[in-house]
């Protein structure tokens, strides 16, 4: 970096603007109390690039993806932000945005995460297998963002759909509570802010929440499933983790029965 500027900042008002919250509890607000007190800006030139390998061998910036869905013959693509292994009802989502599009560009976010939050190798190990076991020839390319969660809900939801923007897609898969956290934002907080993005040249997908339905027999969600939730196999984060830190697969209808095994099978699967 040529450092052209050192400034100090509001770490309270950042936190609010960015997260709209000062509880210390936020993981966002917390990383950023812990920062130092200035900010150095300046051009940054380019040294060397870090070797492509191990957990980077996926990594592609955006004039390689943009190459990538040209070569693919892709004009349609539908990105996908994560940061987990891939549930069976986030294949469904990505199939069902695929169905009237050209391919899904899956583009899991590796780096810092929270404790809790699969560790990196599970989550690149698992989207190999899932896409080599469960996708069409040519209808999904994987790729890794390098970067790190902040949590920020809505305003992260607009960051992920630029950077997507950026890559070339021209679809983004929205989820219920998108990069939430706790109880900080309203499920569908992440949705409405893009009402306040006219000008991006990326649209939002909004799906609800997917699940298998022992009634219907078929993944399906509460817009099309009159069932009740005794019916539908889904499943929390945090009750997945406790069967998981048990020795136990979930059902195969919340996980494939390759990414269960993978999980199971790797010593230390979440982050400390």
């Amino acid at each position: 970096m040529h450092v052209e500027e050192v400034f100090g900042f509001d770490k309270k008002a950042v936190s609010v603007g960015v997260y709209g919250t000062d509880d210390a509890a936020h993981p966002g607000v917390a990383r950023t109390a812990a920062m130092n007190e200035s900010l150095v800006g300046g051009r940054i030139e380019l040294v060397s690039r870090p070797q492509e390998t191990g957990i980077r061998r996926y990594r592609m910036t955006p004039t390689q993806t943009r190459q990538a869905f040209v070569e693919a013959g892709w004009k349609t693509i539908v990105a996908f932000q994560t940061r987990n292994p891939p549930h069976v009802a986030h294949e469904m989502l990505q199939k069902t945005a695929i169905t009237t599009r050209d391919g899904v560009f899956v583009n899991p976010l590796i780096g810092r995460k929270k404790s809790g939050d699969f560790v990196d190798d599970v989550i690149v190990r698992c989207y190999e297998s899932m896409i080599q076991n469960y996708y069409p020839e040519n209808r999904c390319r994987l790729a890794t963002l390098h970067t790190e969660m902040r949590y920020a809900g809505p305003r992260e939801a607009i960051h992920h759909a630029i950077m997507r923007q950026n890559y070339g897609c021209t679809h983004i898969i929205i989820g219920r509570d998108h990069a939430g956290v706790g109880s900080y934002y309203d499920p569908f907080a992440a949705h409405k802010i893009f009402d306040d993005y006219p000008d991006l040249e990326i649209a939002p997908i909004f799906f609800p929440a997917f699940f298998y339905c022992r009634k219907c027999i078929t993944f399906t969600n509460p817009r099309a499933c009159p069932h009740g939730a005794e019916d539908r196999e889904q499943i929390s984060g945090t009750k997945m983790r406790a069967m998981i830190q048990e020795g136990k697969a979930p059902s195969e209808f919340i996980l494939r029965p390759q990414v269960s095994k993978i999980i199971l099978d790797h010593p230390a699967p979440f982050v400390d």
